[in-house]
């Protein structure tokens, strides 16, 4: 293989990762940053919106609206549970923990009794790129971009708008927060909403490209913390520098030793970023770098 086509598989391979990391930890980080809600269903909300997607699409209308459309199922869900559920244990984070993992068993068995243990899939768009040697296809490609249009959209909303006023605000000290007049009990509402919503079109957007199975959560659950955590408490910041330096450093282990030692060299390298700084790389850039 030549020079040329090893360096754009490399970039291939980062850009697809940097996509898959920020779509699949987006969800999780506002409501773990917002909220402090560990959210162990977060998995489950993905399979939401991908089985909305996927019957969505079964009934002849276009990915992006089914996407659209899986995003709007798992914030659908995520009201109702914030509601009956976890408005009542906030300041409870063991507690509400054991809630949104009882819940994600409940989802998963749900699903599989509804639905069977699989569905029907949903054709990947666009193709293959190739060039020589090279060839890729152009959906991962596509995921890294609409992985930087999720981080624009979710900033504007959080820096342009009174929700964003509001919710920045609430999440720094609640308590002061109150005293302005502000309704925290909403803004937590409208953030986990939020919050499902973009962990619903994740899924939605992972539809193409997975088995719809009811454990298909599973498959990311893993990378969504570890992105979650080594990016820190910034939610945007945090997932955009997380999610770049572990698909960089996934996406040139894998390049030169293979996949699994791909997966290695993130998960060491999470542990390494942990270790030196604590807070997460969001942390050690708007402190030290002045951000």
């Amino acid at each position: 293989m030549s020079l040329l086509s090893s360096t754009l598989d490399l970039l291939t391979v980062i850009i697809s990762g940097f996509g898959s990391l920020v779509i699949v930890s987006l969800g999780l980080a506002i409501i773990f940053g917002m909220m402090e809600i560990i959210n162990l269903a977060h998995g489950e909300f993905m399979m939401v919106g991908a089985y909305a997607t996927a019957i969505a699409y079964t009934e002849g209308i276009p990915l992006i609206v089914c996407v659209l459309l899986g995003g709007v199922a798992a914030g659908v869900m995520g009201l109702v549970v914030e509601r009956l559920v976890l408005q009542h244990l906030y300041e409870r984070p063991v507690d509400s923990m054991v809630a949104t993992w009882g819940l994600s068993l409940v989802l998963i068995q749900s699903v599989l009794i509804v639905f069977g243990p699989n569905f029907a899939g949903v054709d990947t768009p666009f193709g293959t790129v190739s060039y020589g040697a090279y060839s890729a296809s152009a959906y991962q490609l596509v995921l890294g971009g609409v992985a930087v249009a999720m981080l624009g959209v979710l900033y504007l909303i959080f820096h342009y708008t009174e929700y964003g006023l509001h919710a920045r605000a609430t999440m720094q000290d609640a308590e002061s927060a109150r005293s302005l007049g502000i309704d925290t009990s909403r803004v937590y509402m409208v953030t986990f909403f939020i919050g499902s919503v973009v962990t619903g079109i994740a899924g939605g957007l992972f539809a193409p490209v997975i088995s719809i199975v009811p454990t298909l959560g599973s498959s990311f659950i893993i990378e969504a913390f570890v992105t979650v955590i080594v990016g820190g408490a910034s939610v945007l910041l945090g997932v955009a520098s997380g999610g770049i330096s572990l698909s960089v450093i996934n996406g040139v282990a894998a390049q030169g030793v293979g996949a699994l030692a791909g997966r290695v060299a993130l998960l060491l390298t999470a542990i390494l970023i942990i270790r030196i700084y604590p807070d997460g790389l969001s942390d050690y850039l708007e402190g030290r770098l002045g951000w």
